[in-house]
């Protein structure tokens, strides 16, 4: 038997729109599938650990960028404005994350960080799929598709 897990972010829909999460990448054997790329309807995976964050402004600018501006028709291939990318990293960077980190003593959790877009993983970047850098490491910022 494997030790590795799948989990489906809101397999059936019914989990609502305001569902908000960072997955941390680590090697835990939990994998975390997610459908992204609005009508497109992708499917990626990453394994890590779900941290639930809060951005009720980020959510709704995340989604006039991508569902207003890109369409909902997902962003693979896309070629960014310096105006768009800025509104996202803007949006990006509201997203209140609250990092931990084990120690010798146990769990320190620390104060809360801003998110930040990936520069080095632009190219993965989608609606409800956006690589981001986080006080525990690289990590996915999802929410729900808007498909």
């Amino acid at each position: 038997m494997s030790d590795q897990r799948y989990v489906f972010l809101d397999p059936d829909g019914t989990q609502g729109r305001d569902w908000f999460y960072v997955i941390v990448q680590a090697p835990t054997g939990i994998f975390y599938e997610q459908q992204y790329g609005g009508t497109a309807t992708r499917l990626s995976h990453v394994e890590g650990y779900l941290v639930p964050v809060q951005g009720d402004q980020a959510l709704v600018e995340l989604r006039a960028i991508f569902e207003r501006d890109l369409r909902g028709s997902g962003a693979e291939g896309y070629s960014w404005s310096a105006d768009l990318l800025k509104r996202l990293h803007s949006a990006v960077a509201t997203v209140v994350f609250w990092g931990s980190a084990a120690t010798s003593e146990g769990l320190n959790f620390s104060s809360p960080q801003k998110l930040h877009v990936d520069e080095e993983r632009l190219r993965e970047l989608d609606e409800a799929w956006i690589p981001v850098v986080t006080a525990d490491g690289p990590g996915m910022l999802v929410w729900q598709n808007s498909d």
